[in-house]
């Protein structure tokens, strides 16, 4: 086996899903529908869709999302009606399903690839005249906070120098946030589509440009979102979950030692414990609070991790089971695997499927960012990441590491920078 580079999995039978294909154009008939169905998804929940600077603006035109749970599909096609809307969509979204994200005109795509039929793709939909939803940070959010977002979607926005609107929701991820998404909340949705960008504007700036202005535009905090209005969570398992974004103890510095349970965070590591509150705030029962807002605590240990990969430190190793998805009917169970990250080699997994090595090998620059999942549900309840390539997914689950995927998630992207400074040091994804 060729110790270098990628070996695909060998299947008995090509069960490999086409991406490479255009999406259709969504039928009008499918547009009311899928806006009835939204209208009566959000009925009893109290939200408001705002749009603003959006006056007389028709399609073609680029949206571009945050992304914190299902009912952002919702609320954006509450937004846009009548308009027909395409939306990318990572192939999990596809599974078992995928006659009906053909149907309603989805663009498959694997997460942190390069895919090139891609920026195709939404070309064809851009030059049908419909609209173009996709959601850059490519995840839903870890911490209610905006997360990386890519160069490359400045450079996509120059190319097709169409109209762009900034969908923003806010509540989302109070509502179900991602470590706890099967429990929802009671928190009033706030969803804005904001025209940031004119053909005429994208035309005088550089993608550069184009990209500081998106960042700024989907800039969104959650929980100051929720102590800006007063908004108190009630519910006695508010805390349950937490523990999956905030693993690293402040106070005695134990990784991976955290849990939760109703409305507490604690380290069994030190025994210390504290609640959240309300308000979205943390108080720590005895001794100091080293943090009272959940995005500070997550900021810092994003910190301590990148300081470890630029410090020489970081390696992750563990035995895995591999689960992939190389089309949209089934997971194929692989068994078991090796898998290491580190700064020098990125992404390896090796294992042995049908008598036959397979190498799965994503260098440092060919994933910028990680997909991870909390306890999902699709194959097994647990934690699990997602290794992709052009043409294949490999959700990977830990056999010994425990609580480690954000972790690896943070230096993913460490890894990802670090790289790009020494390649492209004045590039926007080298900062």
């Amino acid at each position: 086996m060729n110790k270098n580079l990628t070996v695909d999995v060998k299947y008995k039978k090509n069960k490999r899903y086409n991406t490479a294909k255009y999406p259709i154009r969504q039928p009008i008939y499918l547009t009311w529908l899928i806006w009835v169905l939204s209208f009566f998804a959000t009925l009893f929940k109290k939200h408001k869709v705002e749009r603003i600077n959006m006056e007389g603006l028709k399609p073609p035109y680029m949206m571009l999302s945050n992304h914190m749970s299902f009912i952002d599909f919702e609320l954006a096609a509450l937004g846009t009606f009548p308009h027909r809307i395409n939306n990318v969509v990572n192939i999990d979204g596809y599974y078992q399903r995928a006659w009906l994200m053909e149907w309603i005109g989805a663009i498959c795509t694997r997460k942190f690839t390069t895919d090139f039929h891609l920026i195709k793709s939404i070309r064809k939909v851009l030059s049908r005249g419909d609209v173009l939803c996709m959601y850059p940070e490519a995840r839903y959010s870890p911490c209610g906070i905006t997360s990386y977002i890519p160069e490359s979607v400045g450079m996509l926005v120059k190319m097709n120098k169409v109209p762009v609107v900034a969908v923003v929701h806010r509540g989302n991820y109070l509502h179900s946030p991602f470590w706890d998404f099967r429990r929802k909340r009671k928190v009033p949705l706030h969803t804005t589509l904001t025209k940031i960008l004119t053909p005429e504007q994208i035309e005088n700036m550089t993608a550069e440009e184009i990209n500081l202005k998106i960042r700024e535009a989907l800039s969104y905090n959650e929980y100051k979102y929720q102590q800006d209005n007063g908004i108190l969570i009630k519910e006695p398992y508010r805390a349950e979950g937490l523990h999956k974004i905030l693993y690293h103890c402040p106070h005695c510095n134990a990784e991976h030692k955290m849990d939760s349970k109703g409305a507490e965070l604690f380290c069994t590591e030190c025994g210390k414990r504290w609640t959240l509150n309300e308000n979205g705030t943390l108080s720590a029962y005895e001794g100091e609070t080293e943090f009272t807002q959940i995005p500070d605590w997550f900021e810092w240990e994003r910190e301590q991790v990148t300081a470890q990969v630029e410090r020489g430190e970081y390696f992750f190793s563990d035995e895995v089971d591999v689960f992939s998805m190389p089309g949209c009917y089934k997971f194929e169970d692989l068994g078991s695997a090796k898998i290491t990250h580190d700064a020098e080699n990125g992404f390896v997994l090796e294992g042995r499927y049908n008598d036959d090595d397979y190498r799965i090998h994503r260098l440092p620059l060919q994933i910028n960012s990680l997909h991870i999942e909390y306890d999902w549900y699709r194959i097994r309840r647990d934690d699990c990441i997602d290794i992709s390539t052009e043409n294949d997914s490999f959700y990977c689950y830990f056999k010994n590491a425990k609580n480690v995927v954000t972790k690896m998630a943070f230096a993913t992207e460490a890894i990802f920078h670090k790289a790009m400074r020494e390649k492209r040091p004045n590039s926007l994804d080298a900062k």
